[in-house]
């Protein structure tokens, strides 16, 4: 197998604190998922410019 990947400096760690601690190591080591593409948002066309005294803003 090699040399451990973890090793306990201080204190006497039970089972279930030594599987909660490679459980984190394990999560944070774990790639990333890819993100969805989000699709770029389309341009909005602005409506043509009337001033208020217009004559098309009477209808």
């Amino acid at each position: 197998m090699g040399d451990p990947v973890v090793r306990v400096l201080r204190g006497a760690p039970d089972e279930t604190e030594l599987a909660a601690l490679v459980a984190v190591l394990a999560a944070i080591g774990a790639p990333k998922p890819a993100e969805p593409e989000v699709p770029a948002p389309r341009p909005r066309r602005l409506p043509h410019f009337q001033p208020a005294t217009s004559w098309r803003t009477l209808r």
